[in-house]
């Protein structure tokens, strides 16, 4: 049986599997903490420290059951880094057959469908799902990212292409923040808030999504090594807790748990800025295998 920086295919395939369960069941320890202290700023007895108390529970509930946080148990992410001599292919077949046996064993549901046919895949494998992104690193180990991407956050994504009058909002930093801020207010209660920002300024179309969805790969306490992004990033959550929409859009101080964004370079007749709008049910979880082990973020 091959060998995959020295576990086997098999061995290779469960940890996925095992991947996907924590992923789906438990949410990272920095995203417990960050709701709790939320939770402790809102007005004591009120509806949005009632709703915060709702998603605490559930999350305890998940964990304890090792059951989806959520139904939607979302677009399946990967981000996989890998060393060279590995084949995608292979690595990819390895990964959907885990996701067959995870959607098997009811971490994830059966929820991809034919978008013109609207025939379900009951396995969640088919054209484009789970989506699987590969970067060959320098490393002799393997690194995957996954993400759990439900659709109502989803849904609530923006992309503008600056400059963008019906706010004033030019090619600059002030302009950027205007559109993050006027996202954060179209979404209001739909994206499961509290909720967290992946921001992507620059790139084409493709290039600015992409860049924001990565962003979600960050621990919500990180520091952010460019200034101007951090800056941003503090700016948003800040600006956006005192919309008054709070958890769920019932109204408090908690709209966002945090923000991350970053900024690649772009042609000048471009100047786009992409908001992606991750829910409360922040699923975000690492493995690497390296030398025969295994571990998991």
């Amino acid at each position: 049986m091959k060998q995959i920086t020295g576990v086997s295919e098999e061995d290779f395939e469960n940890a996925a599997l095992e991947l996907v369960r924590r992923t789906s069941a438990t949410l990272p320890d920095d995203v417990v903490e960050a709701i709790k202290r939320s939770r402790e700023m809102e007005v004591p007895g009120s509806r949005a420290q009632r709703t915060l108390d709702s998603i605490l529970k559930n999350i305890e509930m998940a964990a304890h059951d090792s059951r989806p946080i959520c139904q939607d148990t979302g677009t399946v992410i990967f981000d996989v880094h890998y060393p060279f001599g590995l084949r995608q292919s292979s690595l990819e077949g390895l990964i959907k057959s885990a996701v067959r046996k995870a959607t098997s064993n009811h971490y994830l549901r059966p929820n991809v469908v034919d978008p013109i046919s609207g025939a379900p895949k009951p396995d969640n494998v088919g054209r484009g799902h789970p989506a699987i992104y590969f970067d060959q690193w320098d490393e002799d180990y393997i690194k995957i990212n996954l993400v759990l991407k439900g659709g109502g956050c989803e849904n609530v994504g923006a992309q503008y292409a600056l400059p963008y009058s019906a706010l004033g909002a030019g090619r600059d930093i002030n302009g950027i923040k205007k559109v993050v801020l006027d996202a954060v207010v179209k979404a209001q209660g739909k994206g499961c808030a509290p909720g967290i920002l992946g921001i992507g300024v620059g790139g084409d179309r493709a290039q600015s999504y992409s860049l924001s969805k990565k962003q979600l790969i960050r621990k919500l306490g990180d520091t952010n090594p460019d200034p101007v992004m951090a800056d941003l990033e503090t700016w948003a959550v800040k600006s956006s807790n005192e919309l008054g929409i709070g958890p769920m859009g019932f109204g408090g101080k908690t709209t966002l748990l945090g923000a991350k964004g970053a900024v690649m370079d772009t042609i000048p007749a471009s100047y786009f800025v992409s908001v992606t709008y991750m829910c409360w049910a922040y699923r975000r979880r690492a493995m690497t295998i390296k030398g025969g082990k295994v571990d998991y973020d």
